[in-house]
């Protein structure tokens, strides 16, 4: 839930889902100055309730129009 509205608000689309083992995975599009701030929440803020030890970010690429839209969460 504070992810969805994180990217949001920083005008990202994508998803983001909470996983059996305790992770968080997700897919995040938009302007590469967004979408690093994003990344910055996520190694360093989070939800108030999270306890982050990592964060690693994969798959990274650059694309010339979004392919999703939206942010949600995905269960």
């Amino acid at each position: 839930m504070y992810t969805e509205a994180e990217g949001r608000r920083l005008g990202l689309v994508g998803w983001v889902k909470n996983t059996h083992s305790g992770t968080v995975v997700g897919q995040v599009q938009g302007p590469a100055e967004q979408v690093e701030d994003m990344k910055v929440w996520l190694r360093k803020t989070g939800s108030p309730t999270s306890r982050i030890t990592k964060a690693s970010f994969s798959n990274q690429r650059s694309i010339e129009q979004l392919e999703l839209s939206g942010f949600s969460t995905r269960f």
